[in-house]
């Protein structure tokens, strides 16, 4: 297996490569998924900033605070760590390294404090998205990240399994959701990212937060989470019903599978990432459930939940394999329920590898 030196210097390489065709003559990271894909480094949302240079040529510089320094294992061989004292203004130490550069590409996530402070210093300079260097080196996966991927959606599958053997009846959503963020650490996920349990009514709104709503026998209940390993996110969703389902939840929920089935079967390299949306929304229209559904189909997964590509009308990027993204539809019937079933998909050479195996039944609890 590569090791982490190599592989950083790899993606750096690349990104170089990907300036100098851009234009570019520096690119700038600070909080996001950006810095930890090439460096290994997350930077902590801070009002004191951390900010890696990355300039056309030469050894990265990585300006942190020094009282973060210390929990800071970068490698030298990629970047050089450089820290800044309480006294000092480290947007200033930055726009002394933009001096003689005429395009910046600038972490998309930065705060604006620090880019509203870096154009005042620097007013000549031309900042772009730095999405537009690192967003495609993302977008394929490598061995290693699918590897991570697969772990992290077998984990989720794991958590999934637990909850087909619970009781729901007569707990709160944010007792069951408590429950799924235990489970996803007990699971082997370093850390719980997000739950999502909304019951009965609440399963119209797609990202309802759990509340101290009681479940209820007749409920169907949506539960949507992912955790990370390694830094890399599993998400993945299943739909209960308390009780069995009445007609109206069954044929729904019939129909929702079909559309699911029909959008994991549509992937394949070449397609289009919204033929993949296409293909689910007409099951759902033919269905009659159309109307219902009010999201996009899916979303590309790896460091972050979300990131490209999307699975929406109007993208017609193909896809490519070591593409890792959700196929996700869903049906929300406002004030009465909801039901969604999401797998995290990977591009092969022969279409797609479902990443998440367990039941997609409705299935029946207590």
């Amino acid at each position: 297996m590569t090791d982490k030196p190599t592989m950083s210097n790899q993606r750096i390489a690349r990104a170089r490569e990907a300036m100098a065709v851009a234009g570019v003559d520096i690119m700038v990271l600070s909080v996001g998924a950006d810095l930890p894909y090439l460096i290994g480094y997350e930077a902590m949302p801070s009002e004191r900033l951390t900010m890696a240079v990355f300039p056309a040529t030469g050894t990265p510089r990585l300006l942190v605070p020094e009282l973060e320094a210390p929990r800071v294992a970068v490698d030298p061989e990629v970047c050089r760590v450089q820290p800044w004292g309480e006294r000092e203004r480290p947007v200033d130490l930055i726009a002394a390294m933009l001096a003689g550069a005429s395009t910046v590409a600038i972490g998309d996530h930065t705060w604006a404090r620090f880019l509203l402070a870096l154009q005042e210093g620097a007013s000549s300079l031309r900042f772009v998205p730095a999405s537009t260097i690192t967003a495609p080196l993302r977008l394929v996966k490598d061995h290693g990240e699918i590897a991570l991927l697969t772990a992290a959606g077998a984990a989720a599958d794991r958590v999934a399994a637990r909850l087909a053997a619970e009781r729901f009846s007569g707990r709160t959503e944010r007792h069951l959701g408590r429950f799924v963020a235990d489970a996803l650490v007990e699971e082997g996920h370093d850390t719980a990212a997000f739950t999502i349990v909304a019951s009965g009514p609440n399963g119209a709104s797609p990202h309802h937060e759990p509340t101290d709503r009681v479940i209820e026998l007749g409920d169907t209940v949506v539960i949507d989470f992912g955790g990370r390993i390694g830094g890399y996110c599993s998400d993945t969703t299943r739909t209960f019903s308390v009780g069995e389902p009445s007609t109206e939840v069954a044929a729904a929920y019939e129909a929702l599978q079909r559309a699911q089935q029909t959008g994991v079967e549509a992937v394949r390299p070449g397609v289009t990432a919204e033929s993949i949306d296409t293909a689910t929304r007409r099951v759902l229209d033919d269905a009659g459930y159309g109307r219902w559904f009010i999201h996009r189909t899916g979303h590309g997964i790896g460091l972050e939940v979300h990131e490209d590509p999307y699975l929406v009308a109007g993208n017609h990027r193909p896809l490519e394999p070591g593409m890792a993204f959700s196929v996700e539809p869903g049906v929300y019937l406002p004030g009465r329920f909801g039901m969604r079933i999401e797998d995290i998909v990977v591009v092969t050479a022969n279409g797609g590898r479902r990443l998440n195996e367990s039941s997609r039944a409705l299935v029946v609890v207590g």
